[in-house]
């Protein structure tokens, strides 16, 4: 049992390292290839993984390989065009101006059905509401609505936009992000007179605390405990 405990846990390492190795992607947006290879991964480190009569390299050799082969090819179509239209293709266009594309969904075998639940899942319930749409070459669909149906924006208007900023977390779980308070020009000394105006002496009963877009302080706390809310009464 031990043995066994080992190699799944060496195994399942491997697999982490190479995965990190391969990338950050999530599972919808891998190229066939890519997903061909995080299949294979998964199964050739399943076999040594159970058969304890099979060498650990068995395993990992293989698994070294692919990664081997996914960081080539990754290269390659990074630096030419054509063969990454070679191994990933191209986009496909699923609706022109207006019109289902049958010859396309055909080639892609993509059925109707596959489109309009697509559209659904980013808004969209009438196909007369669509002026293109593209099936990329990970499978997702890119949608453009007409121009009567987009969502209205501020420059539509003619109206002034607040410029925004990506939020920085804090605190969060009650530990104190310092990084975070560097990245926004700010030291301890601030983030204890914030919390102090929302009543909070100690930094570890703090949820979360975190600047927003525009810059404004955040902050909630942990529910109490029942032995905290038994030493207030």
């Amino acid at each position: 049992m031990l043995i066994i405990f080992v190699r799944t846990l060496f195994l399942y390492l491997l697999v982490v390292v190479v995965t990190r190795l391969m990338g950050k992607r999530q599972i919808g947006e891998l190229q066939p290839y890519e997903f061909v290879i995080t299949i294979m991964i998964a199964d050739l480190v399943a076999v040594p993984m159970q058969d304890r009569g099979l060498s650990l390299f068995s395993g990992v050799i293989p698994v070294l390989t692919l990664l081997l082969v996914q960081v080539v090819f990754s290269y390659w179509s990074l630096k030419s065009l054509t063969f990454r239209r070679i191994l990933c293709g191209k986009p496909s266009p699923i609706i022109e101006k207006g019109k289902i594309n049958w010859a396309e969904m055909q080639s892609n075998l993509y059925h109707v059905n596959d489109l309009l639940e697509q559209l659904r899942s980013q808004g969209y319930f009438n196909l007369d509401e669509i002026e293109d749409a593209l099936l990329e070459t990970n499978g997702s669909l890119t949608v453009f609505p007409k121009a009567e149906k987009r969502p209205v924006t501020l420059a539509d208007l003619k109206l002034p936009a607040t410029p925004e900023r990506r939020p920085l977390a804090l605190i969060l779980d009650g530990k104190i992000e310092t990084a975070n308070l560097v990245r926004a020009g700010l030291n301890h000394q601030w983030l204890q007179k914030e919390l102090k105006k929302q009543g909070v002496t100690d930094p570890r009963t703090v949820l979360i605390a975190m600047l927003d877009t525009r810059g404004r302080f955040y902050c909630q706390t942990k529910p109490q405990t029942k032995k905290e809310k038994q030493r207030q009464k």
